[in-house]
């Protein structure tokens, strides 16, 4: 098991004993790995009891966060690359828009991340995203991310073996020299079932103002859900690590998803002792007229 690393630990017993509960256990009895069949993603861990109080918390927390957030820019010592993976209707968009929907658009960026373009196959996988990555004072977050390249060309036979395990090699690299150039990287994996997808999809297709969000190609991917979980497992017990830490999010209900991320990177954000930077001591008593 790894030994998390500040910003990734919590005061709190209780807290961190619920966050760690919800993160990869490589390593365990007889070196077995994590598989996100280890996980419930009906389960509510950070649910306050009913519905109606946690989306109240969600509420609070967006405001909460917006302060931090503003503090986070004003402190500039920090970058902040928090990272939304998950299957097709996960709630990536929806994470965005409930937790930081209420953030100032002035230091917070969203990337969606597509399949590349024919410029981003002409160099290494990880050109476009490094040039993504947040600068001093800024969050910035990932709508899928990196890791779609250890996913989509597995899943599709377009890779080996071998080059997945130097890819995940690469990636852990990647993101330690993040870290040690002043990046927090929070990664949160957003876990539904095949019954929630699957009420989700056909959502899109039963709702006129969501039928744009269709594609015929989410359920040829839904017919690889056993290999794409195979290759999340991999994923997972590869690059969960002490400088960028996996969160697996229970992601059947929303409000609840809302909650554990809100509340977890509120926890990250105030690790940090963020502060404003000293005022300019000759205007200590300047006055405007």
């Amino acid at each position: 098991m790894h030994t998390m690393t500040p910003p990734f630990q919590s005061s709190s017993k209780a807290f961190g004993e619920r966050w760690s509960a919800w993160q990869p256990k490589a390593g365990g009895k007889k070196g077995k790995t994590s598989a996100l069949a280890d996980w419930d993603p009906g389960a509510k861990p950070f649910s306050l009891g009913s519905k109606t109080e946690d989306k109240a918390a969600v509420e609070a927390l967006a405001l909460e966060l917006d302060e931090l957030q503003n503090l986070f820019y004003a402190d500039k010592r920090y970058k902040l690359l928090v990272v939304l993976q998950g299957t097709d209707t996960s709630g990536k968009d929806g994470t965005i828009r409930g937790v930081f929907g209420r953030m100032s658009a002035l230091g917070v960026h969203t990337i969606g991340w597509k399949a590349p373009t024919e410029t981003e196959r002409a160099h290494d996988y990880l050109w476009r995203i490094h040039q993504q990555v947040p600068q001093a004072g800024d969050i910035t977050v990932f709508n899928r991310s990196h890791y779609e390249d250890v996913l989509v060309p597995v899943v599709n036979g377009w890779i080996t073996p071998e080059q997945q395990q130097q890819r995940l090699a690469h990636i852990n690299d990647f993101e330690r020299m993040l870290s040690e150039t002043g990046t927090i990287v929070l990664k949160f994996l957003l876990h539904i079932s095949p019954e929630e997808q699957r009420l989700r999809l056909q959502e899109r297709l039963d709702d006129p103002a969501k039928h744009w969000k269709f594609s015929m190609g989410d359920i040829e991917v839904r017919k690889q859900w056993k290999d794409y979980r195979r290759a999340y497992d991999t994923l997972l017990n590869a690059t969960h690590t002490p400088w960028a830490p996996w969160t697996i999010v229970p992601a059947d209900s929303k409000t609840h998803r809302n909650l554990m991320i809100a509340s977890v990177l509120r926890q990250v954000l105030q690790n940090l002792d963020l502060r404003y930077p000293p005022g300019d001591p000759l205007l200590a008593d300047f006055k405007v007229e």
